[in-house]
C-alpha cells in the first residue's frame, strides 16, 4: 500500500542569494531615490533584494517601499533615538545602524538571507562590524558625497571636536568596502581629493543616478486644474534646505518684469518632514523673502495635499506656490505641465530631479557646477547659469517664457534622449550587477587579526564619541 510521504522542508541552499541594501532613512530625497531604483533595477534583472533601514514611515517614502515592490524590512529603531537634545544625530544614526547590523545577525536573520552582495550607503562606519560579521560577502559602499564637508556648525571648537571621530571614521571604515561607487564625476574628483589615500585600498567608480525612462512623457489632460488660473509655471523641486538655495529661484523670479509675470506662478515642491526642524525653519523664510518681494503666496501642507485632487483650489493671483511633502503623482503633474524646471542647489553631487524634468520633456536651469554640469547640456537641453548672478536667473527664466511651443518641444526631445542614453535605470542596474560580480570574483576575505582588531578600533570610536557628546550637548557653544 502505497504511503504519501511529504516533501521535506527547504533547506538553506535552495533558498536563492540576496543582495542587502542598508539605508539609515528611507524617507523622500535624492539618496533614498537612488537606492529604491537601484533595488527596483537589479529586482527586474533577475536578483533577490532585501532593503535593511531604521526608519521608513509609510507616509513619508516612495510608492515601492509601501505597495511591495521592494522587500523593506525596519530593524534597529528602538533603544536609540534619531537624536538628542535635537543634536548629536550622526552619533545617534551610527549607534542605529550597529544596532540594526547586531539584531539582524544574532536573530539569524541576516545569514537566512544567504546575502550574495551587500550595497551600503551614506554611512560607512558600520562597515567594519559588517565585515567581520560576514566576511565571506562583499560589500560596495555609495558615496553620495563625503560628510565631513557636509557637516555643518563647526564654528566652536567643541563641535569641531565632536567631529574629529566620525571624519576619521568615515575614511578608515571605507577601506573595508571591496569598491566604491559615486554619483558623478564631480564626486569622484572630491573624494580623490578629500581622501588621496582611499585609491589605494578599493577601487572607485562612478555609477550614476537614474530615473525609469519608461514613464509616459505625453502632457496630461486637464491641465488647468494643475495650472490653476496661472496660464504657464515655472517649477522648483528640492527638499527644504538651506543648501538648496530655494530663494534663488524666488529672487531671479521677482525680478522678472510685472507686465511679463502676469498669470505665470512660481511653484516651490519638495521633500518637507515635521520631524526636521530645518525643514519648518526654511519654509518660513522663504515665506518672508517672498512677502519682501511683494509676492503673494501661499502654502498647501502635506495633509491638506493628500486630500486634494488638483491645484484648482489655490487663491486666484497667487505668485509663489508652496506645496509640502509632495505625491509622486502630483510631482509628475507639474513636470509634465510645466514651462521650465528652476534646479537651484550649488555644487549639487549629482541632482536627480533634472533628469525627471527632461524626461518629462521640460527645460531645466540649473547652476553651472556639480552633477548638472554632466547630466544638462547647455543651450540643448536647458541652460547653466552662475548661481550667483540673479540676473543671468531671471534672464533664461524670461526666455524660456517667451519660447516658441515649438522650441520647447524641440528641447523637451533632445532632454529625453539625453536620459534615455545615458541615464536610465536599466544602465544603473546593469553597472551595479556587473560591479557585484566583480566584488565576488574578488573573494576577499580579510585575516581574523586584522578584523579583531577593526573591531576593537571601533569600540575606542565609539568611546570617544560618546565622551564628545557629551561635551557637545552639556557645552553651552
Amino acid at each position: 500500500m502505497a504511503h504519501d510521504i511529504p516533501d521535506p522542508p527547504p533547506s538553506l541552499d535552495s533558498t536563492p542569494e540576496a543582495i542587502v541594501f542598508f539605508h539609515p532613512d528611507l524617507g523622500i530625497g535624492g539618496a533614498e531615490r537612488l537606492v529604491v531604483d537601484a533595488a527596483v533595477g537589479l529586482q527586474s534583472r533577475g536578483h533577490r533584494v532585501v532593503i535593511f533601514t531604521n526608519h521608513c514611515d509609510p507616509k513619508h517614502c516612495f510608492d515601492e517601499c509601501r505597495d511591495g515592490t521592494l522587500d523593506v524590512r525596519v530593524r534597529g529603531n528602538t533603544l536609540v533615538p534619531m537624536s538628542i537634545f535635537s543634536r548629536l544625530t550622526i552619533l545617534c544614526a551610527i549607534l542605529r545602524h550597529i544596532l540594526l547590523l547586531l539584531t539582524i545577525f544574532l536573530t539569524g536573520e541576516l545569514p537566512s538571507l544567504r546575502p550574495r552582495a551587500f550595497i551600503v550607503d551614506q554611512l560607512s562606519a558600520g562597515l567594519p562590524l559588517m565585515q567581520f560579521l560576514a566576511p565571506d560577502v562583499p560589500i560596495l559602499f555609495y558615496c553620495h558625497f563625503p560628510d565631513l564637508l557636509l557637516a555643518q556648525g563647526r564654528q566652536s571648537f567643541v563641535k569641531r571636536l565632536y567631529r574629529v571621530p566620525f571624519d576619521w571614521v568615515e575614511e578608515w571604515s571605507m577601506g573595508f568596502a571591496h569598491a566604491v561607487a559615486v554619483n558623478s564625476k564631480f564626486t569622484r574628483d572630491i573624494v580623490a581629493k578629500t581622501w588621496p589615500g582611499l585609491a589605494s585600498k578599493v577601487v572607485t567608480k562612478v555609477v550614476y543616478p537614474c530615473v525609469d525612462t519608461h514613464v509616459t512623457t505625453d502632457k496630461m489632460d486637464g491641465e488647468e486644474k494643475i495650472k490653476g488660473d496661472a496660464t504657464k509655471l515655472i517649477l522648483s523641486i528640492n527638499r527644504f534646505e538651506r543648501k538648496k538655495d530655494v530663494g534663488l529661484a524666488i529672487r531671479a523670479f521677482a525680478k522678472i518684469p510685472e507686465p511679463q509675470r502676469k498669470g505665470v506662478r512660481l511653484v516651490i515642491a519638495g521633500g518637507y518632514d515635521p520631524r526636521v526642524s530645518e525643514n519648518a525653519s526654511y519654509h518660513a523664510s522663504l515665506q518672508t523673502l517672498t512677502t519682501s518681494l511683494s509676492l503673494t503666496h501661499h502654502t498647501i501642507t502635506p495633509t491638506a495635499l493628500s486630500a486634494v485632487s488638483s491645484l484648482s483650489c489655490v487663491p486666484p493671483g497667487t505668485q509663489v506656490l508652496f506645496l509640502l511633502s509632495v505625491p509622486n503623482t502630483l510631482k509628475s503633474a507639474l513636470l509634465r505641465s510645466s514651462h521650465l524646471l528652476v534646479y537651484t542647489p550649488t555644487n549639487e553631487h549629482f541632482g536627480i530631479v533634472p533628469l525627471e524634468a527632461m524626461l518629462s520633456h521640460l527645460p531645466v536651469l540649473a547652476a553651472n557646477t556639480g552633477g548638472p554640469v554632466e547630466t544638462i547640456a547647455d543651450s540643448q537641453t536647458g541652460w547653466l547659469r552662475d548661481p550667483d548672478d540673479v540676473d543671468a536667473w531671471s534672464d533664461v527664466m524670461r526666455q524660456a517664457l517667451d519660447m516658441s511651443l515649438e522650441d520647447l518641444a524641440k528641447m523637451g526631445i533632445a532632454g529625453e534622449e539625453r536620459v534615455k542614453d545615458l541615464f536610465g535605470r536599466d544602465k544603473m542596474a546593469k553597472t551595479l550587477e556587473d560591479s557585484v560580480t566583480e566584488m565576488v570574483a574578488m573573494k576577499r576575505t580579510p585575516p581574523l587579526f586584522n578584523t579583531v582588531l577593526s573591531v576593537a578600533i571601533f569600540s575606542v570610536f565609539v568611546g570617544v564619541s560618546a565622551v564628545s557628546a557629551f561635551l557637545v550637548v552639556f557645552s553651552k557653544a
